[in-house]
């Protein structure tokens, strides 16, 4: 994608992570210049800030990002999370995060053991949990 179409709250692969935008502004240039476009963006996984100074006119990768809900089964020892989505398929392959959404999964789910849903987020190959949430009860 060109440089200039890219968007605020947009992502963005920096430094070959996909982030996703939260500042971006563009610079006008002298008589022969292209202008420049300075993105600040975040990682999606890591929250590691980055930035980035090019040419308009460039094209940068913009990362397929994919978010889906799962419901959650099991928190393993090891610190893997037992996930399920709607057509009745199992991921094993999930680790619980670290941090304050870790802790909430842990306390929701073991203390108050209530039905969870988590959001996975998925993108160029890594999958983290981004949020957890009490799962709608059915009746």
């Amino acid at each position: 994608m060109q440089c200039s179409a890219l968007r605020k709250n947009g992502h963005v692969v920096i430094k070959g992570r996909p982030c996703k935008i939260v500042d971006m502004s563009t610079s006008k240039t002298g008589k022969h210049g292209h202008a420049k476009v300075h993105l600040v963006a975040l990682d999606i996984f890591t929250g590691k800030k980055y930035e980035d100074l090019s040419p308009s006119t460039h094209n940068m990768d913009v990362p397929n990002v994919y978010r889906k809900e799962y419901q959650l089964l099991d928190v393993t020892d090891d610190g893997f999370l037992s996930l399920m989505d709607e057509d009745g398929s199992t991921k094993d392959d999930v680790k619980l995060p670290d941090g304050e959404i870790g802790d909430k999964i842990e306390r929701m789910f073991r203390e108050e053991e209530k039905d969870c849903n988590v959001t996975v987020l998925t993108s160029m190959g890594e999958q983290c949990c981004m949020d957890v949430k009490e799962a709608p009860q059915g009746k």
